[in-house]
């Protein structure tokens, strides 16, 4: 019984320290700084976009209604893009004319070329191929800084003069960058939710801004913290406990509530991060985790008739108490294994899957399996040993002849 507590007490700590780091570290790329001069041209404004350290500058002329703009980003890998375009209708990825820097397949250098996103991108039904703009688009360059070839964190600048309609200054940019490009198609950008929110909506006048409502650092935080104990730790340790513990006649009824006090728990932490989960998803409107979502509801309906199944527990004496326990085992083994891979999706989601802080977890996790490995092949070797014995007293007679037969049974098992 000790050891289930000192393994607790000294992997929690680890746990709420590497989560708390990688929330923070899961925040993405942050608001860059601005200018206003570029090696093409000097503009009259400037702005430091909400996401992967990206910025805009621009001149408008309201004699003719253009536009110029330029717009500022990195790489995130050589084989890599980056995207800036104008939305018509609402500030959406769907429905945005972009243009998208990329390496040329056939000679290296900076390419940039138009893309409408339609519908079908988003569900990646087929490949993203160029095709011209139907919006006035006047002219486009794009240049990178200090290198000729792109390279991860290579700088890149987006050039563009648009012809905007009459009287309207309210503009909705979108931007984005990927990993790879197949041939001339970028393939799906990362869906972080920094990645998810980089939407602005912008007046080129008056530089009043818009942006995608986004959840903060601590609440995610706190959402991956919560849930990564309860589900992901705690209720495993629980099950470890009852099914250790329970046959260890020393200890009496002490597993019982060891058992109950770590689900329950375990249960009330996985309920605030649950609710967590769902004010996140109210203001994060339009991004979306499905899977998530859709494990973290199982998981929490799961340990809720958990919970509420105590409340009929049967007597030892009573004919459906058989089926109760059949019932809890399963609905709790269910709920545990839900729980740990959803704390996996969730490393995913945050765009943390191949980052230390998940190892951290693995090793955290690991440590909880490998040690219940090692009480369930004891319990296994102790169950077999005393079904030997058994065998030998209800055949075996007594006296010395017994004795020796007792020792011949653990010599021949050993």
């Amino acid at each position: 019984m000790p050891f289930f507590f000192f393994l607790l007490l000294l992997l929690l700590p680890l746990l709420s320290l590497l989560l708390a780091s990688a929330s923070a570290a899961a925040g993405g790329g942050g608001t860059g700084s601005c200018t206003t001069i570029t090696p093409l041209k000097t503009y009259q404004k400037c702005i430091s976009l909400p996401s992967q350290g990206a910025s805009l500058a621009w001149t408008y002329h309201p004699h003719n209604a253009t536009l110029d703009l330029a717009f500022s980003s990195t790489f995130i890998s050589p084989s890599g893009w980056v995207a800036w375009g104008i939305n018509p209708d609402a500030a959406a990825m769907t429905g945005t004319r972009a243009l998208i820097a990329f390496s040329d397949p056939s000679s290296g250098g900076l390419l940039l070329l138009p893309f409408i996103l339609n519908p079908s991108v988003k569900l990646q039904s087929s490949p993203l191929t160029s095709r011209p703009l139907d919006i006035p688009l006047l002219s486009s360059s794009a240049i990178l800084h200090a290198t000729r070839y792109i390279d991860k964190g290579a700088a890149v600048q987006i050039f563009a003069t648009v012809k905007l309609s009459p009287n309207r200054t309210r503009i909705h940019h979108v931007w984005n960058r990927g990993l790879y490009v197949q041939g001339y198609a970028p393939t799906i950008h990362p869906t972080t939710p920094s990645d998810l929110s980089s939407l602005a909506t912008i007046d080129v006048v008056s530089t009043a801004t818009e942006m995608v409502p986004t959840v903060s650092n601590i609440i995610r935080s706190t959402h991956a913290i919560l849930n990564a104990i309860a589900w992901g730790f705690l209720l495993p340790l629980g099950v470890a406990v009852a099914r250790y513990l329970r046959p260890c006649t020393s200890v009496g009824p002490t597993w019982f509530y060891a058992h109950a006090a770590v689900q329950i728990a375990g249960f009330f932490l996985g309920a605030a991060g649950f609710g967590i989960g769902i004010v996140m998803g109210n203001a994060s409107k339009g991004v979306t985790y499905g899977l998530h979502r859709g494990l973290g509801l199982a998981a929490f309906v799961a340990g809720g008739t958990q919970s509420a199944a105590l409340l009929f527990r049967p007597k030892t004496t009573n004919r459906f108490r058989k089926y109760w326990k059949s019932y809890h085992h399963f609905v709790g083994y269910g709920c545990v294994v839900l729980g740990v891979v959803n704390v996996f999706q969730g490393f995913e989601v945050m765009g943390l899957g191949q980052s230390y802080w998940k190892l951290g977890y693995c090793l955290a996790l690991s440590t909880l399996i490998g040690v219940c490995v090692a009480l369930e092949v004891n319990a296994w070797v102790v169950f077999f040993r005393r079904q030997e014995e058994e065998k030998v007293r209800k055949g075996g007679g007594g006296g010395v002849e017994g004795i020796d037969q007792v020792v011949k049974g653990r010599m021949s098992f050993n």
